[in-house]
């Protein structure tokens, strides 16, 4: 049985503004209102020594826009070098969609970099603060890039998928909605059922990666340890879903007929996971204090 994807991207429509509310900007600030939840909570409990909840206001915010800025320059860089040359303006289409998350990941490091150095830390004292704020934004995009009908997976070749109306053959894609409803509950559709590739990308980088995350640092553990096992897991997940998620189009794949741009980012990710966890090995462990003015 495949499912007809069938979702208005916007979540609100304004008279004044002719976009209206995406939910995917919706996804945006529910992922940084986790971080904002989750962040104070940590601080009172003392994870990030001689920081108060003021100080973690100031990171978070600038962490937000590493996460924009850095999100779509690594988006254009990665996957849209060749269109932003013939366009130098697609940059600011931000409502066109197009974020990267290795973009957005070296976006969030500068950014904490300078916070860093600014109070005087330890930069992988602050990441490792950081890291389990992450998974809930990570979940919450992915559960956007689906309500957006965008990156998708690879056909299913079965039964089972969920049919994409922009990924439909163009015959098919400029029909209107209640013509394609009429072509998929005839079946009509089905060999253009794919899968739900965002979904298993929602469940495994934002569900998994938050709950053992928060889990594994409800306990000091040595410098280094949580950021390894941040970078580890997600460049694991995300090499293993590439598998079944279809390729940008303009970019296909680089090798063998399997290898994605995604997979190939995710790789440096892997080795430094497993280079953090070891270094965690021999590392000093910061004990949790109260934090300066916490409530």
């Amino acid at each position: 049985m495949t499912l007809l994807h069938d979702i208005d991207p916007l979540a609100v429509t304004l008279p004044f503004w002719p976009h209206g509310i995406h939910w995917y900007g919706v996804m945006y600030l529910l992922g940084f209102g986790v971080a904002w939840w989750l962040g104070r909570r940590r601080v009172r409990a003392g994870r990030l020594p001689g920081v108060n909840e003021e100080g973690f206001g100031d990171l978070l915010f600038y962490g937000m826009l590493g996460v924009v800025l850095g999100g779509r320059l690594g988006y254009v860089l990665f996957y849209g070098f060749e269109a932003f040359l013939a366009n130098p303006l697609m940059l600011l289409k931000i409502n066109e969609g197009g974020m990267s998350f290795h973009g957005g990941l070296i976006g969030v490091m500068l950014a904490a970099a300078w916070w860093t150095r600014r109070q005087q830390l330890h930069f992988f004292d602050t990441m490792d603060f950081v890291a389990p704020l992450v998974p809930a934004g990570l979940g919450f995009g992915r559960l956007g890039n689906y309500i957006g009908g965008e990156l998708w997976g690879k056909l299913t070749g079965g039964d089972g998928g969920v049919v994409f109306p922009a990924s439909l053959p163009a015959e098919y894609a400029r029909l209107p909605a209640e013509q394609l409803r009429e072509l998929h509950a005839s079946g009509a559709l089905d060999a253009f059922a794919r899968y739900p590739s965002q979904l298993y990308q929602a469940a495994l980088e934002g569900l998994v990666m938050l709950v053992v995350l928060v889990w594994y640092s409800r306990k000091p553990r040595p410098r280094y340890a949580v950021s390894g096992l941040f970078a580890l897991l997600y460049g694991v997940f995300r090499f293993a879903v590439e598998f079944i998620r279809e390729p940008d189009a303009h970019i296909s794949y680089l090798a063998w007929g399997w290898v994605t741009m995604g997979q190939v980012l995710s790789l440096p990710l892997v080795a430094l996971g497993l280079f953090l966890l070891w270094l965690s090995r021999h590392s000093p462990t910061l004990a949790p204090s109260s934090a300066p003015g916490a409530a």
